[in-house]
């Protein structure tokens, strides 16, 4: 078997931990897999890099920030084919650029466009574990070194898995699956054996930390299975895969929440073709994505349109909106940062009615006032004052039954 395995910052935190990778690697090439090991830069580097850009710059450039930020899978990778040799496994590390990722000129934020194997290839054949340095890749076109953001080393692992045709990327970190809600708000989460690319996507846009959307988008498209298991266990973890393998299917599977969410709102809108377009263009242009849109009924030639955005592209998306506010002589813009988003996510509800009501009289139960209501067919999210937001998911698990041993499946719901 070709395994991807990819291990997060606090899987090689510190020299110890390393250590027992490499080791856990070696363990399984013996069993005779091919091994392409991912890693991220060691739990706290990141911030530490971030923070020194902040402490030299008020505004560090993008290209040299992506040019500083690769340094801590750099040495991750190096400190891990180190370990390697040292218990006799052969090992050789490859950054970004030389393992040919390549991306888009979206400093700190890149998508991967291509990836050619040519050289872990040639390292495979020649018997060696090939680790590559996660979060990085390389704009072809100007040589430049490009970071892929927050949650990178997924993305760089799945995207591996489906260019080499791994039979299964396994996602390590320090949590031992996907839970039916983040167990440290609700100790009686439960975890899930297998759920859905669709699912898995859903909850990765909606705040799960699991995994990273992209990395989940790679999968879906060129149907990589992948395995989320934990570092510190032996244990099975979740696997991710088409909806077609699931065999039981619940009606709610999971309950996410994300406190990363900032609302912004433009009043007095001329109500005429094209202003949406004129609106979220140069929103689109900074790389910011939108989430909620709702635009109110026009009265009297004008409408209002809130959407949301992420909480860290909030004070750039508000003045991006200012300006095109007067160009379009819209009234004023308004924003709220104080908002957070809960969701439940199922397959189950599909074909089943009763699951809006049962969330909305949860959260009334303890008098959580809904600001704005988005679904699709698989998931309803509910955005909400971030103060409530534990509580809302903690009454919402239990409201769905999923802290039972056996919660309700799709057939069960009347």
């Amino acid at each position: 078997m070709l395994i991807v395995q990819k291990y997060g910052g606090t899987s090689v935190g510190t020299l110890e931990r390393i250590k027992n990778v490499a080791a856990k690697v070696k363990a399984r090439s013996q069993e005779g897999h091919q091994m392409v090991v991912v890693l991220s830069a060691m739990s706290g580097v990141t911030d530490g890099l971030i923070k020194l850009a902040k402490e030299i710059s008020r505004k560090p450039d993008p290209r040299e920030m992506d040019v500083l930020m690769a340094t801590g899978e750099q040495q991750s990778v190096a400190l891990f084919c180190m370990a390697a040799k040292d218990i006799g496994l052969p090992a050789g590390s490859l950054l970004g650029f030389q393992a040919a990722i390549l991306t888009d000129r979206m400093f700190g934020k890149a998508r991967i466009t291509d990836v050619e194997t040519a050289r872990i290839q040639e390292y495979l054949r020649r018997g060696k574990v090939v680790v590559v340095a996660g979060f990085q890749g390389l704009d072809w076109d100007s040589g430049d070194v490009t970071t892929l953001g927050r949650g990178g080393s997924d993305t760089t692992a799945v995207a591996l898995a489906a260019a080499l045709k791994a039979d299964v990327c396994e996602i390590y970190t320090d949590v031992e699956g996907v839970f039916t809600a983040d167990p440290n708000l609700v100790p009686n989460a439960r975890k899930l054996e297998a759920v859905s690319y669709e699912e898995m996507l859903e909850m990765a846009s909606l705040g799960a930390k699991v995994l990273d959307i992209r990395s989940v988008e790679f999968a879906t498209k060129f149907g990589v299975k992948i395995h989320v298991r934990s570092t510190f266990s032996d244990r099975e973890g979740t696997m991710v895969v088409p909806e077609d393998q699931i065999t039981e299917r619940l009606m709610i599977s999971g309950v996410a929440h994300n406190k990363n969410e900032a609302r912004l709102t433009i009043k007095g809108v001329p109500d005429t073709p094209g202003i949406a377009s004129k609106i979220f263009t140069p929103i689109s242009a900074a790389g910011i994505v939108v989430d909620v849109i709702i635009q109110n009924t026009s009265a009297e030639g004008k409408t209002d349109l809130t959407f949301t955005v992420p909480k860290t592209d909030y004070d750039q998306a508000k003045r991006i909106l200012k300006r095109t506010a007067k160009e379009i002589g819209a009234a004023e813009v308004l924003g709220d940062t104080r908002i957070a988003k809960v969701s439940v996510i199922g397959i189950g509800m599909r074909n089943h009615a009763g699951v809006a009501t049962k969330m909305f009289a949860a959260l009334a139960s303890e008098n959580i006032n809904i600001k704005t209501i988005n679904t699709s067919e698989i998931k309803i999210s509910c955005v909400i004052d971030e103060r409530y937001t534990e509580l809302a998911v903690r009454v919402l698990h239990e409201a769905f039954g999923l802290g039972q041993e056996k919660p309700p499946v799709a057939e069960d719901v009347v």
